[in-house]
């Protein structure tokens, strides 16, 4: 007899308000919410009061809970007949390892259900301004993760190959590695001209945007602390004249790329 589903929901990128209204709704039906670090805790509030609260938040080398541990909660909880929400910041497909835990759950027999979530790689550049794509400017982009796992040896990111492979670069979690992704960027073909935007905190009221180009922004990024959000690309141009969020919630943005 299959039990479950689990519930794999994208909280979206820190703005409680990008929560999906499916994901709204099973929040406040679960029995036990499985959260992650940049869930924002007012969307906690939507559960039940008598759910149980699991924090599983990871920080780079500091984890919480392992992935393996996270995965026997979910079962453990499912196996109780408990209506399980595991909240995950952002997309849970999107650099979230929802497709690990929905490998799990298949393997212990848990039936679940993925609840996409508004993704931080396009809404946290919308909330700064800068859209992934533009006619004229940009016809394609691509996400990237700038924090591989150690552990497989070669990296997988070609940096240099896809320097000039698409028109626009957002980069997540990237900002520790940023001085050797740079080094890459260059090298392999990009302008130092190139326009950056580093966006810490997006679609929060603490976000901050440091503007640049590939060939200044490392001492700008200096002491910059995750979560950041890096966009490369002529689209960061036009967040100096389409910023709308930062001003309307009280951030003051730092000097805009000049033009």
């Amino acid at each position: 007899m299959p039990v479950g589903p689990v519930y794999l929901v994208g909280a979206g990128p820190g703005d409680p308000g990008l929560l999906t209204v499916r994901g709204l709704e099973l929040l406040r039906q679960a029995e036990v919410v499985v959260y992650d670090r940049l869930v924002n805790p007012a969307l906690l509030e939507e559960a039940p009061s008598e759910a149980i609260r699991i924090f599983a938040g990871k920080l780079t080398a500091i984890h919480s809970l392992p992935q393996e541990e996270i995965n026997a909660l979910l079962i453990a909880h499912a196996r109780r007949g408990r209506r399980v929400v595991r909240l995950k910041g952002g997309d849970p497909f999107v650099f979230g390892r929802g497709g690990e835990e929905a490998e799990a759950l298949l393997a212990a027999g848990i039936s679940f259900e993925v609840v996409p979530g508004v993704s931080s790689a396009v809404a946290v550049p919308a909330y700064a301004g800068i859209p992934v794509t533009h006619r004229g400017l940009a016809c394609s982009f691509a996400v990237i993760t700038g924090h591989e796992d150690t552990g497989k040896g070669q990296p997988a990111v070609d940096w240099k190959r896809l320097a000039t492979a698409v028109d626009t670069l957002v980069i997540l979690m990237g900002v520790t590695a940023l001085p050797g992704i740079v080094a890459d960027l260059l090298a392999g073909g990009l302008s130092p001209e190139t326009p950056v935007a580093l966006i810490r905190w997006g679609t929060t009221a603490a976000q901050q945007t440091i503007t640049g180009t590939l060939g200044d922004i490392l001492p700008r990024a200096t002491g910059l602390a995750p979560p950041v959000v890096v966009v490369v690309g002529e689209v960061v141009a036009l967040g100096h004249r389409l910023q709308w969020f930062e001003a309307a919630a009280g951030a003051i943005p730092l000097p805009a790329l000049a033009t």
